[in-house]
């Protein structure tokens, strides 16, 4: 398994390329912007899915111009996230009118060797998603070195993400946080000093 990060669009967001080595199979996890430098750094590979973490803006930028360089991948998003409810916020439905796959809770997707885990851990959005491939969770906006996702988006609730937050808590061993925004960290580290996570663990919604 090999993780590149690269921040891409307006404000940075953390964009990975999920690759099975041996198969030169990937997946482009939250492409929010930047479509060219994505596209160079995905030369060579085949593409075959591009996950979305969640349908803000800011993480979806560049999904619909991977998805025409790369007519065989699947697009996925949790369904919560694929609304009208403020386009400027969650554009996809104006941007990919078809062709979008829907995943949820406990589904799983093949990589090559690997097999990529859906967790629906609402909160930040309702249809907010972790990913997790072996010991690596990308946490999209719900859970953050140090801190959490903000709830007062539409579709943001602080009772929901604290129980995502406490459900991810709770998974077994010290798992790789590779958030949406910001630097990278593990289970352990937040478990310990994540203010929020604390919270969320000690059951104080």
């Amino acid at each position: 398994m090999n993780i590149k990060a690269m921040q891409v669009g307006p404000i940075g967001t953390n964009c990975y390329i999920l690759e099975d080595s041996a198969a030169r199979q990937a997946a482009v996890i939250d492409p929010g912007g930047d479509a060219p430098r994505l596209l160079a750094a995905l030369k060579g590979l085949e593409v075959r899915y591009i996950l979305l973490t969640h349908g803000h803006y800011d993480h979806t930028g560049a999904a619909a111009e991977l998805a025409a360089a790369f007519p065989e991948a699947a697009v996925y998003i949790h369904k919560g996230d694929y609304c009208d409810v403020d386009p400027s916020l969650f554009p996809l439905h104006t941007q990919l009118s078809g062709g979008v796959n829907f995943y949820g809770e406990g589904d799983r997707l093949n990589l090559g060797a690997l097999t990529v885990e859906v967790l629906h851990t609402p909160g930040h959005s309702e249809g907010s998603v972790t990913l997790r491939c072996g010991d690596v969770l990308f946490c999209g906006d719900t859970l953050f070195a140090s801190s959490c996702g903000r709830t007062d988006f539409p579709g943001g609730d602080t009772a929901k993400i604290l129980s995502s937050l406490r459900r991810l808590g709770e998974l077994e061993g010290d798992l790789q946080v590779l958030p949406g925004h910001m630097e990278s960290s593990t289970l352990n580290r937040e478990r310990r000093v994540n203010p929020y996570l604390r919270q969320a663990m000690d059951g104080r919604f």
